[in-house]
């Protein structure tokens, strides 16, 4: 959804991080739409925009970390690098399998109870403070 890619524009832009963004998102690309969310911070952050997976995949540097509700890790388990690169599924569907196959590591936000899932900018937030708290 435009709303949440805003948002996270808006994080990135605040915790000095850069965002990749993967066609096909799900949605159509409206500046408009997603500015409402981001605000003025989307001149702030470093965005880069692929045409889609394999186009990113040839163009990666770091260690690929998916943020899944299947993931392996626990998130407080798991040790961050500099230079990782935090990837996020859809909200609805998560991340394909093609992706999960490619990627480095599989990590999880631990949940309280029957919960199953948080919003994605949420998640994108617990998940990025984490990486700099233990990086910094």
């Amino acid at each position: 959804m435009a709303g949440n890619v805003g948002a996270i524009i808006r994080l990135c832009a605040s915790l000095g991080a850069s965002l990749d963004i993967i066609e096909p998102c799900g949605f159509v690309w409206d500046k408009a739409k997603i500015g409402r969310a981001a605000m003025d911070y989307m001149d702030l952050c470093d965005i880069t925009r692929h045409t889609d997976w394999k186009n990113f995949h040839e163009n990666k540097t770091g260690r690929l970390i998916l943020m899944t509700t299947k993931g392996a890790t626990d998130l407080y388990d798991f040790e961050f690098q500099k230079g990782d690169i935090l990837i996020a599924g859809r909200e609805s569907a998560g991340a394909p399998d093609y992706v999960h196959d490619a990627v480095d590591a599989r990590i999880k936000i631990p949940m309280h109870g029957k919960a199953r899932s948080l919003n994605i900018g949420h998640s994108c937030a617990i998940v990025l403070s984490e990486a700099l708290r233990q990086l910094k």
